[in-house]
């Protein structure tokens, strides 16, 4: 999942369960809190609104923090560390106990040192480890892979059930937290009503937009209606002033059930392409070495099929309830060859196929420069497109010796 849509989604969990309590300021009064100073005394009055608002944004990093694994790629000569490092030790199960310690002991150390209210150590430690849990889910259910056991193992999870980007689920997460921001005071509600409405249906033609850009159109009635459903969020609300009375807390914790509704809809989505996935299998009697239903953009109608081979990988583009099954292609691989196999003892090669999981391997060769191709189709992009996303390239001379290594852009 992309990493503000962690942040958002951080941000609706701490509001929901960690600092709302349906009071006029949607703050919790937190056990243990104490506005901070260098006697470590304080006044627990100003201590709790300002506890509230740490909970919130502990909740929020909680749910980034994993992504700071990204940073090691700036440090990557080769560009390896996207599929190496990332979703690696900061996206660990194993390690989550120690991170979420870590970051509530510093911003214990932040809050006293600005003399600001601030929940107990455990307290924050809590949050941090719900965030970052949260995190860890959020990537689970893409298909990229996350190393949730390391450092003790290195295998990737992939649950399947939601693209790495999905604006609807964003959307979920982010539009019960400005419901409560439109609706908190009676005065100023329909004028933030109006401009909610404005942007998210601006938003709404501008994703259209860039569908319709990267070649996976969004079909023509679905921003009509999601304006209309912007408008029902943000406008009915306004009658008899009934959207005050729903304090922040109800509104995001509504969100998490909207939230949780969608996920279980992608599920039931992903088991039903994966039947159909299933079906083909069995009725060509291939024999298996992987099989899976990958989600595609704009929706969870929209999925992959993929079936792993000795000789190559099988694959579809899946439209649930559409009016015919799906039509599968193959992509081949090449006869194995020297090449081929000198590029496959290349640390990094061995590093890619730790990470692919359904990989084919192309050759070419042309004014006697030999080329090795290795893609994984588990990936979005059109078919006919070379080369296709995550290929990995290796380029020799006729001696064997390797001239190029490294991510293949054009």
């Amino acid at each position: 999942m992309d990493t503000i849509t962690h942040g958002i989604a951080g941000a609706l969990v701490g509001k929901a369960f960690f600092a709302g309590t349906g009071d006029e300021d949607g703050e919790l009064k937190l056990a243990g809190t104490t506005a901070m100073n260098g006697a470590g005394r304080g006044d627990n009055a100003p201590a709790t609104a300002q506890a509230g608002r740490v909970a919130i944004w502990a909740a929020t990093l909680g749910g980034i923090f994993p992504d700071s694994d990204s940073v090691l790629g700036l440090f990557d000569a080769n560009g390896m560390a996207v599929i190496s490092t990332h979703r690696g030790e900061t996206h660990s199960f194993v390690l989550l106990p120690l991170w979420a310690l870590g970051l509530a002991a510093l911003t214990r150390w932040f809050c006293r040192h600005r003399e600001i209210g601030c929940p107990s150590l455990a307290t924050l430690t809590g949050i941090y480890a719900a965030g970052i849990a949260l995190h860890i889910f959020l990537d689970l259910i893409t298909s990229f892979g996350t190393m949730i056991w390391s450092p003790l193992a290195a295998n990737r999870v992939a649950w399947d059930l939601t693209f790495i980007i999905d604006f609807t689920l964003t959307a979920t997460v982010l539009l019960p937290q400005v419901a409560a921001w439109v609706h908190r005071e009676r005065i100023t509600q329909p004028l933030r009503a109006l401009f909610a409405w404005g942007l998210f249906t601006l938003a709404a033609f501008g994703v259209r937009w860039l569908a319709q850009t990267v070649q996976t159109p969004i079909s023509r009635w679905v921003t009509p209606v999601a304006a209309l459903l912007f408008a029902a969020l943000f406008f009915l609300p306004l009658l008899r002033g009934w959207g005050c009375r729903v304090s922040r807390r109800a509104w995001c914790q509504a969100g998490v059930v909207v939230f949780a509704a969608y996920l279980g809809a992608c599920f039931f989505a992903n088991r039903a392409a994966l039947r159909l996935v299933q079906d083909y299998a069995a009725r060509e009697n291939l024999r298996v070495e992987a099989m899976a239903a990958i989600p595609l953009p704009p929706s969870l109608l929209n999925w992959s099929g993929l079936v792993r081979t000795a000789d190559g990988v099988h694959f579809a583009s899946i439209r649930l309830f559409a009016a015919r099954g799906p039509k599968f292609g193959f992509s081949g691989d090449a006869p194995d060859n020297p090449y081929i196999a000198a590029a496959r003892r290349l640390p990094e090669v061995q590093s890619y196929f730790r990470f692919a999981r359904f990989p084919v391997v192309r050759y070419s060769e042309r004014g006697g420069i030999h080329m090795v191709e290795f893609s994984d189709l588990r990936f979005f992009g059109r078919r006919d497109r070379r080369p296709q996303p995550f290929t990995f390239r290796v380029t020799f001379d006729a001696s064997g010796r390797v001239l190029t290594s490294g991510w293949a852009d054009e």
